[in-house]
């Protein structure tokens, strides 16, 4: 009664009031007469050109065209990033590329068109201003990602070699100026300008793309990687303490007019380090987790940084640099600065960020570079950038004693240039010091000492390989010691394989070991919290490790390639077991996702590909996910695929048989009856097992040896009571295969799943 109630309440109010709102327009269309007939009148136009119109103007708002602009860049940056991992590089060489593409010198020449209605001259200011939010939050943050402590524990041999890199190509730099300078630079660019404009485009490292090279090489906690990232954060710091001096000296014209600059850039470092580091140290103590960074706090941060961003940009030494200082001057405390990076990370290199690489590639114009005498300097100017970098890095890296095989790594490494690069190149043509085809030619060069990194690295691997050091620890290696490797995402999941693992080896720790592994990836890390973050994720599994007295060998790396990764380790390793729980998307079992191929991470190109040509269907069941069905076929090792629901202990096992190619479950039968005393329960579903008497005699064997432990059923049908009363279900990988294709009813009823491929 309540309900019919509601009802007519409700129609009573949404129609009565409705009624009333529409007489209120018909009474309200008489006061029309004398203003809007006339224009109608006058214009003549039909309701649908005015709907036309109306939609035109919709479409070709300035909000509209920017939001559409936006949309674009991330899904083009994103894909061509993506690509860029596939072939082992950095995912900003793609979206660097994607600046490109999108601009006059690919779409622009083969889609003017297209190009003029996405990206018109009147719109470029609003994504340029955008993209400087995107690239002060940016620098920001590379501010707060360099760890000053190491800075100044590894000082000596960092400060020697980052400022021999920079020392080196800017003096190339100033020297090719010498030389091109009647020919390249704008006019009325007086020489000093245009040679320490050269000078720095030459001369800058890198430092997010090199920690990202570092992380994913495995690196971090290697003597080598820690030299390179110090050397990084050295040379950034000093490269941007040379670029303010410059941007000082082209606006003020020379070397006097940019003394007092220069001495107001002074004054507010020194302002900022003696006067407001202090004040933020204490904030930090007192506010270093996430309940207590309120609102106001970090309004206060942002109002810092904008402050501070403003200041150095009157000053006259740009905006970046203040954003930079800001970043290095923020609280020391890991936690606070964690809160910080994460809260702003995102939002500056995924929305953000592309937008000043797109930004950068509309202004690139490769077709100007017309002549072969363009492409020879072009050439020339790669040279000479790769010469001084990769030289000045490597004789000062060995000159302080190391290897020639580190120094050279190291020289490498410091030759990247991504995003840094582009950054000095547009503050360069924003303030006219260099001409638009210097400017491609210094954003190709940008582009080719990126993308040379990995492969000069893997070259220098081949020619002066290292001494091979066991990366899986002698226990887990020996031969004669049952050894299971765990693959875990999330610490929760972690725990119950580990749990697991243990059933199996419970009885004999000391001929047995297990490994805990976790890959987290890179792009997901920043270098500042890479340990904690190791720390964290392995926490809960060491403890319950303890719970146990379980000895447990942890292993973590940042990479690209997750599931190479998992599967490498795995072979390289020799391990019995390769234990690794299945994932799910938010996408799957939705018809979007049956149509794009959707992972847990993002679109998978291969299912999309088969999609399209019909060599996959659309409605066909998905037995794993994408990241499951590649680790199996990388995998040279035994598998375990857990589906858990809920695992908490492994005491009743159910095991069915639907061919004779399942026996081999039976090996993991014994142990789990030997080590956890587990009742398992054969079920003979096709009669395999009673028309083979070889397996009919090892389930009698394993009954002896541990009697009321192993039972034999010969019923064809698994009802939902028998399941409920199991712990575990252990089933082959081809019998789950079947089962998922036939859509067997008694799937849903099952408990925690362990899918083995042997």
């Amino acid at each position: 009664m309540s309900h019919i109630k509601k009802i007519i309440f409700y129609v009573l109010i949404i129609g009565g009031f409705s009624a009333l709102m529409y007489g209120i327009v018909i009474q309200g269309e008489y006061l029309e007469a004398g203003k809007i007939t006339e224009v109608v009148k006058q214009t003549g136009v039909s309701h649908w050109q005015h709907f036309i119109d109306t939609y035109h103007h919709n479409v070709t708002h300035p909000l509209a065209r920017l939001l559409l602009q936006i949309i674009t860049i991330i899904v083009v940056a994103r894909v061509l990033g993506y690509l860029c991992k596939k072939i082992r590089q950095p995912s900003v060489i793609g979206e660097i590329a994607a600046g490109i593409l999108l601009g006059p010198s690919f779409v622009g020449m083969h889609f003017p068109e297209f190009s003029a209605f996405l990206f018109p001259p009147q719109s470029l200011g609003n994504l340029q201003f955008l993209s400087q939010i995107g690239l002060i939050l940016f620098m920001f943050v590379i501010g707060m990602e360099l760890d000053l402590k190491v800075l100044k524990n590894k000082a000596d041999d960092a400060v020697v070699i980052s400022h021999a890199s920079i020392i080196f190509p800017f003096a190339l730099g100033m020297g090719l100026a010498f030389f091109i300078y009647t020919e390249f630079a704008p006019a009325n660019v007086n020489f000093l300008s245009f040679a320490l404009f050269t000078g720095i485009a030459m001369s800058v490292t890198a430092f997010p793309v090199l920690a990202r090279i570092v992380q994913e090489r495995g690196l971090s906690k290697h003597k080598l990687g820690i030299i390179a990232i110090t050397c990084a954060a050295a040379d950034d710091i000093t490269a941007w303490c040379i670029l303010a001096a410059v941007i000082a000296i082209v606006k003020a014209g020379s070397l006097v007019s940019a003394v007092y600059t220069i001495l107001m850039a002074i004054a507010y470092i020194v302002v900022m380090l003696k006067f407001v580091q202090p004040f933020l140290k204490r904030i930090g103590d007192i506010y270093s987790n996430k309940e207590g960074l309120s609102k106001p706090i970090v309004a206060v941060f942002f109002i810092l940084l904008l402050v501070s961003a403003y200041t150095s940009e009157v000053i006259g030494i740009h905006a970046l640099f203040g954003a930079f200082m800001a970043g290095v001057i923020m609280p020391a405390n890991i936690n606070f600065r964690n809160i910080f990076i994460e809260k702003i990370e995102d939002v500056a290199l995924v929305l953000l960020l592309p937008l000043f690489f797109v930004f950068t590639g509309l202004r690139t114009q490769i077709g100007l570079l017309n002549e072969p005498y363009l492409w020879q300097m072009c050439a020339v100017i790669i040279g000479l950038a790769v010469a001084g970098k990769f030289l000045g890095s490597a004789i000062a890296a060995k000159f302080v004693g190391q290897s020639w095989r580190e120094s050279l790594i190291i020289g490498a490494l410091m030759n990247t240039r991504g995003l840094m690069e582009l950054v000095v190149l547009n503050i360069g043509y924003d303030l006219g010091v260099l001409s638009p085809e210097m400017f491609a030619m210094m954003v190709i060069m940008a582009l080719v000492t990126t993308f040379m990194t990995g492969p000069a690295l893997d070259i220098i691997n081949k020619l002066l390989p290292e001494k091979r050091s066991k990366v899986i620890p002698e226990t887990v290696e020996a031969v004669s010691k049952f050894s299971i490797l765990i693959s875990f995402g999330s610490p929760h999941r972690g725990k119950t394989m580990l749990r697991l693992a243990h059933s199996f080896i419970k009885k004999a720790p000391n001929n047995a070991a297990i490994t805990a592994m976790h890959f987290s990836p890179s792009n997901e890390l920043n270098q500042f919290n890479t340990e904690e973050y190791e720390a964290e994720s392995f926490e809960p599994i060491l403890s319950e490790a303890k719970r146990l007295d379980l000895p447990v060998v942890t292993l973590f790396k940042p990479t690209q390639d997750l599931d190479k990764e998992i599967s490498d380790t795995a072979n390289v390793g020799n391990f019995d077991l390769l234990l690794i729980s299945i994932g799910r998307s938010v996408f799957q079992g939705t018809l979007l996702g049956k149509i794009l191929g959707f992972t847990t991470k993002m679109i998978n190109p291969e299912r999309l590909y088969d999609t399209i040509t019909g060599r996959e269907k659309l409605f066909e069941n998905t037995v794993f996910d994408e990241h499951t069905k590649h680790i199996i076929r990388l995998s040279k090792v035994p598998v375990g695929i857990l589906i858990d629901k809920e695992l908490e202990k492994v005491e009743n096992v159910f095991i069915p048989i639907f061919s004779l190619s399942d026996s081999f479950l039976l090996v993991y039968a014994q142990k789990l009856i030997h080590h956890n005393e587990a009742k398992v329960i054969i079920l003979d579903a096709t009669g395999v097992i009673k028309q083979n008497p070889e397996l009919k005699e090892t389930i009698r064997s394993i009954e002896q040896i541990a009697p009321n432990h192993i039972a034999l059923y010969n019923e064809k049908k698994i009802d939902k009571d028998f399941l409920e009363h199991q712990d575990l279900m252990l089933i082959s990988f081809d019998s789950w295969k079947r089962a998922v294709e036939t859509q067997s009813i008694w799937l849903s009823n099952t408990p925690s799943v362990l899918i083995i491929k042997p």
